[in-house]
């Protein structure tokens, strides 16, 4: 009897965890110059990003998220049209203010593009983050 409750646990287990959106294994942490991201903490910021996106406002005084024009050429895992969101070392999410060197880049589809900086770059551009 244990062993058939064990079995059926083990399946609802592995069954549910089949059932996890696709889009949650393309997440991953970033590393931006000095500063390490989480993979919670990057998603958490494009997650933001992409609600003030669907709900059509902006905040900041660069009223993020906003066009990422991707005029370093960099090459991302989805295409698109970019925007670009403030991540912050502070583990904070962004909601005005500051928006510091580094930004999470996600598609008009709300996909995770990747993560970039202006830590290492010249000029107003960006370099990816690793």
């Amino acid at each position: 009897m244990f062993g058939s409750i064990n079995l059926v646990s083990l399946l609802l287990l592995v069954s549910s965890a089949a059932a996890l959106p696709a889009e949650l294994d393309k997440r991953a942490a970033a590393k931006c110059g000095s500063v390490s991201y989480t993979a919670a903490a990057v998603n958490a910021a494009a997650q933001k990003g992409c609600s003030y996106y669907k709900a059509g406002t902006q905040v900041g005084s660069n009223s993020y998220p906003h066009t990422f024009n991707n005029n370093e050429g960099f090459s991302f895992a989805v295409s698109g049209p970019y925007l670009e969101f403030p991540i912050l070392s502070s583990g904070a999410l962004y909601t005005g203010g500051s928006p510091g060197a580094d930004r999470v880049v996600i598609n008009t589809s709300c996909k995770q593009a990747g993560a970039i900086t202006h830590t290492g770059a010249s000029g107003n551009n960006f370099v990816k983050c690793t």
